[in-house]
């Protein structure tokens, strides 16, 4: 949803959420990811995460002068510059189709189109990652092609595996761990993106960058 000015919410008392202006777009998540680097280094923040076109700042203790802070974090969005997009670039080989891709007759259904034309559209981009969340690890991504975009299911699906590749939407994503889901799965990947024992826990952060490639396709 666009918004035509930032907006600020109170999170109870510890926390707050920053709601950028302008569409979903690359450009607006790089001057989130870039105000979330400014604000981490505030006294009173303890920790800020970005979101989908928000930035969510949490602290040990509420903030004594709210208005000030909110002030600086509306001067500080207002001077943001776009952080560079020079992440990795990590490549996952996905099984499209058949048992790996449950939804996928769903998606043809939708957009018309066939399965290798879904699965081509589906590969050539590269997709950055905007933002962690959902569950441990799971990417929301930007810069799916529009036309295999297909609406989230009417009736959400109990349990998706890990490594599930589905489309939501105009986005993608897939899911880091087992759990319930209302996109359509239309592939899966072997690639395991959160491992509690590594530092940092989750595959890949804010700034990276999927690209799919089509290890096997089942028509």
């Amino acid at each position: 949803m666009k918004r035509d000015i930032a907006t600020i919410s109170l999170l109870g008392t510890s926390a707050l959420l920053f709601e950028a202006p302008g569409e979903m777009e690359l450009s607006v998540q790089q001057r989130i990811w870039m105000l979330a680097r400014e604000a981490r280094a505030w006294p009173e923040v303890r920790e800020a995460v970005p979101g989908m076109n928000n930035l969510m700042l949490s602290f040990g203790r509420p903030p004594h002068r709210l208005d000030e802070l909110q002030m600086r974090l509306h001067a500080a969005w207002d001077a943001a510059r776009p952080l560079p997009l020079d992440g990795r670039i990590v490549e996952l080989p996905v099984v499209y189709g058949g048992d790996a891709g449950p939804h996928m007759a769903d998606v043809v259904a939708h957009t018309g189109l066939s399965v290798d034309e879904i699965v081509e559209r589906h590969c050539t981009p590269l997709y950055p990652v905007y933002a962690l969340g959902s569950h441990p690890g799971y990417c929301y991504l930007g810069g799916m092609d529009p036309r295999i975009a297909t609406p989230r299911r009417k009736v959400p699906v109990v349990s998706i595996p890990g490594g599930a590749v589905s489309i939501g939407g105009v986005q993608t994503g897939v899911s880091a761990s087992a759990g319930p889901s209302g996109w359509n799965t239309i592939g899966s990947t072997a690639m395991h993106f959160f491992d509690p024992a590594q530092d940092p826990p989750a595959l890949m952060q804010p700034g990276d960058s999927i690209r799919f490639r089509a290890e096997k396709v089942i028509r």
